[in-house]
């Protein structure tokens, strides 16, 4: 097992005291039968300064969870999605105010739906067309199918569009998106949505690689994030933790066991908005690259400016200023987005513990990360229980963790 190395955290000025604090929390989380397991990682000025796992990968075996269980990160694939395209626009390939019709000419005459029933849906013609930006904003006028809210989150699910495990082609499950009708106007709102995986095919369409061979090539393995992938090998599939959700009585229930999980099978889609699988060994090297500025170990993904670009707010304003309060991943209260990230514009708008500029994102199974410049500071959270929203556990470790800074 590959063990992640850290450091004594007053070294980077951090509490092993109030840092234990962080320990006994998840402890009694999984005492409590809320988590099966759960690993956090702390980092600190590119130093490992915490790190702690407990519990189980798989409650019914009795498999613990350790620092190399590969977990399912679902939208935590959406920031090297975001890495991908903007490495393709460092190239010169295109403007982030470039509509997407340039490459994907099925995005052309949208509509925008107005009100209706599912036989019978009224639109108007969208004011304009669909940007890069747009995507990576989450205000192309997209939604998404588990959202379970909208007429048009239900005719996404009628139409059988599912980036993550549908078995069709990524292009032909963004054909067939492109007939469905926008939720809103292309940059009038933000809304969580399926954006991120059309940016997964354009990412194929401009590299002219398959979506996942680019990741693989041009950042998984640059990276040395050698569990990252799509699907687990054969080899590697006793380190899959199994996915819970709260069942009856408070127990925990299995919803992916990982005998017979979809993720030991390579899928025909490669979804850019939640497909992957990863550790924390191999994503706390993405966060490492993002702290310095898109270089890592010698390898540089993206420039020092690009970088910044990407971590700024791109909203008019917080979330709350252009979103429909229907996404439990965030309080839209004092929080913006950039460029494939959510943006702390303000903590004490956001009600919590924080620094303005600070980016994060997390995935529907309740792991999650946010990266913080200013503290030079990054802090992991694995397990696996969906939804992410079941309990406040990234709210908590926040506090828990920056009460730990000294300096």
């Amino acid at each position: 097992m590959d063990v992640i190395q850290s450091i004594r955290p007053e070294t980077v000025g951090l509490s092993s005291e109030r840092l234990g604090r962080l320990d006994a929390w998840a402890q009694r989380l999984v005492e409590d039968g809320k988590l099966p397991g759960l690993l956090s990682v702390v980092l600190r000025r590119d130093q490992i300064a915490h790190v702690h796992a407990c519990g189980n990968a798989d409650v019914e075996r009795g498999v613990p969870l350790r620092q190399d269980t590969i977990f399912r990160i679902y939208s935590m694939t959406k920031p090297l999605t975001s890495t991908a395209i903007m490495m393709l626009y460092e190239e010169g390939r295109f403007q982030l105010d470039d509509p997407i019709t340039r490459f994907l000419p099925c995005f052309g005459n949208m509509r925008v739906l107005t009100g209706g029933a599912r036989g019978k849906w009224e639109s108007v013609p969208a004011e304009r067309d669909i940007t890069f930006r747009d995507l990576l904003t989450h205000t192309a006028g997209f939604t998404n199918g588990n959202m379970a809210a909208t007429l048009v989150d239900a005719m996404y699910r009628e139409a059988g569009i599912d980036f993550t495990f549908g078995e069709c082609s990524l292009g032909e499950m963004v054909e067939r998106l492109a007939k469905m009708p926008l939720l809103a106007q292309p940059g009038a709102e933000w809304n969580y949505s399926v954006a991120t995986d059309v940016l997964g095919h354009l990412v194929a369409v401009i590299s002219g690689q398959p979506f996942d061979e680019f990741l693989e090539k041009r950042i998984i393995g640059p990276l040395g994030m050698v569990d990252t992938a799509f699907d687990v090998p054969a080899a590697k599939l006793s380190r899959l933790a199994a996915n819970y959700k709260p069942g009856e009585g408070g127990r925990l229930e299995v919803i992916d066991d990982p005998a017979n999980s979809r993720y030991a099978r390579k899928r025909p889609i490669a979804s850019g908005g939640g497909g992957l699988v990863s550790t924390a060994s191999d994503y706390i090297r993405f966060c490492r690259m993002m702290l310095k500025k898109g270089e890592l170990d010698g390898v540089r993904l993206l420039g020092r400016k690009t970088v910044e670009l990407m971590t700024l707010n791109h909203l008019r304003g917080d979330m709350a200023d252009m979103g429909q309060a229907r996404f439990s991943e965030s309080t839209y209260e004092g929080i913006g987005f950039g460029l494939g990230y959510s943006v702390m514009i303000d903590p004490a708008k956001a009600q919590i513990l924080g620094t303005r500029g600070e980016y994060a994102w997390g995935g529907v199974a309740s792991t999650a990360f946010w990266i913080d410049p200013v503290e030079d500071m990054a802090v992991l959270l694995f397990t696996q229980l969906m939804p992410s929203w079941t309990y406040p556990i990234r709210r908590e470790a926040r506090i828990l963790t920056y009460a730990a800074l000294t300096d």
